[in-house]
């Protein structure tokens, strides 16, 4: 048995989608294990491009277990959306599964986090406006209800403890209009329709029976380590773990049980929304790089931020995120490059003090400028190489390089985004 996490190890949109179907032919479960419909994960294979948001997108495998764990927050409108896209395309649903303790963004929710957003004028997150933050803040507070609620014959006592006060914060607090009992009735009555055939009921002897047969499990997240609630450039993150230890608390296992963490890292870096990025580059580089590598939010189209290669951060997410392998993804859009360049440090910029570790005090970034080493491009297509050995002298320098500074190796090459556009060096399973 091997089970496996692949977590983002930078501000998300890394790729993970690619990775997680590539080893999901060899696992027999995966696991989606936090995060909510305001992540975007983009697939593409024989049958075209998918574009995910909340299933996981092993699902286009036949005899895969996909489960939305517990982990996860669910909106079910945007989730019965995603279900008729696939089910359009003639792909089965059979095997997707959905925790009853998986908590559900109520209308009120997107409410609250859009009006939240607009009202912090220059202090913005960069949400998605998908609620996500408020379902979880209300999963914390003992507010919230998951998808067990729906079909529960308490749902009205539930509703009548939690309406008042969403109500008043709604209306003393940002001037909206407040919801009747019955518009949520009806919104949790159309919900528990939607979720029904996917609800997974027996999930304790499910996952028991997992763990006594041995199944390989992939579990797969959203965004990355440095959105992390606790780890990342806090407050300009997401509400929930990305890091490897969220995918046990969001599935229910522990550390004895995972052999391997993949940490997906782009040949470059991206990130979209507000918070600190030193490597950014806001010059013709960033934009060829933004242009090439279609650097785009997959769920909601805005343009990613993109800079070099940064290994301060690369070093943080592999001590928070225990990193074992690397998959290094989107080295081609460097194809034709003269010149990469790779963050090792960041300088202070009056007392010339180096740091090699991420400062998480995101205050003091404003005071650091990266330090770089230049490294030359390889000016050839790769698209086409499918073994490590063939790959330009440059490029494999370059990626020793990132092995030295990271002191993990690179297991995964990715040079487009076609499935067979990938170097695998290791059996994972």
């Amino acid at each position: 048995m091997t089970n496996i996490i692949i977590i983002g190890a930078q501000w998300g949109d890394e790729g993970k989608a690619k990775i997680t179907d590539l080893l999901a032919s060899r696992a027999d479960v995966i696991m989606r294990y936090q995060g909510g419909c305001n992540a975007g994960h983009t697939v593409v294979n024989e049958k075209g491009t998918f574009k995910f948001h909340l299933i996981p997108s092993a699902v286009l495998y036949e005899n895969k277990i996909c489960l939305i764990q517990t982990g996860c927050v669910l909106h079910p409108k945007s989730f019965e959306k995603e279900v008729n896209e696939l089910l359009s395309r003639n792909v089965d649903l059979d095997n997707l599964k959905i925790s009853p303790l998986v908590s559900i963004t109520m209308p009120y929710h997107i409410d609250l986090d859009n009006a939240s957003e607009k009202n912090s004028s220059e202090n913005k997150i960069g949400t998605t406006g998908k609620g996500i933050g408020p379902t979880y803040s209300d999963k914390v507070g003992r507010y919230g209800l998951k998808v067990q609620d729906l079909f529960s014959e308490n749902i009205e006592e539930r509703i009548d403890k939690i309406l008042p006060l969403k109500n008043k914060i709604l209306s003393q607090v940002y001037n909206l209009r407040e919801y009747s009992k019955e518009e949520i009735l009806q919104y949790c009555k159309e919900s528990a329709n939607i979720l029904k055939p996917y609800v997974c009921w027996n999930l304790q002897e499910f996952l028991g029976d997992i763990k006594e047969n041995k199944k390989q499990i992939l579990f797969e997240g959203a965004q990355g380590v440095m959105l992390d609630i606790d780890w990342g450039t806090y407050p300009y993150v997401t509400s929930s773990n990305p890091i490897s230890g969220g995918a046990l608390t969001g599935c229910g296992f522990s550390p004895c049980d995972i052999n391997k963490v993949i940490g997906v890292f782009k040949a470059y870096i991206t990130r979209v929304g507000e918070g600190s990025f030193l490597t950014e580059l806001k010059d013709k580089t960033g934009e060829k790089i933004q242009t090439i590598g279609h650097e785009f939010g997959t769920t909601t189209g805005r343009p990613r931020r993109c800079g070099w290669f940064d290994n301060v951060v690369a070093r943080y997410s592999i001590l928070t995120g225990g990193i074992t392998n690397i998959a290094l993804t989107k080295i081609d859009v460097f194809d034709d490059f003269e010149e990469i360049k790779i963050c090792v440090a960041y300088k202070h910029k009056e007392t010339g003090e180096l740091f090699e570790h991420y400062p998480t005090d995101i205050s003091l970034h404003k005071h650091l400028s990266p330090v770089y080493e230049t490294h030359k491009g390889w000016m050839t297509k790769t698209s086409h190489i499918k073994e490590y050995s063939s790959l330009p002298e440059n490029m494999k320098k370059y990626i020793k390089r990132i092995e030295e500074l990271t002191k993990v190796k690179v297991s995964i090459i990715s040079v487009g985004a076609n499935r067979d556009q990938t170097i695998i060096l290791d059996n994972f399973f």
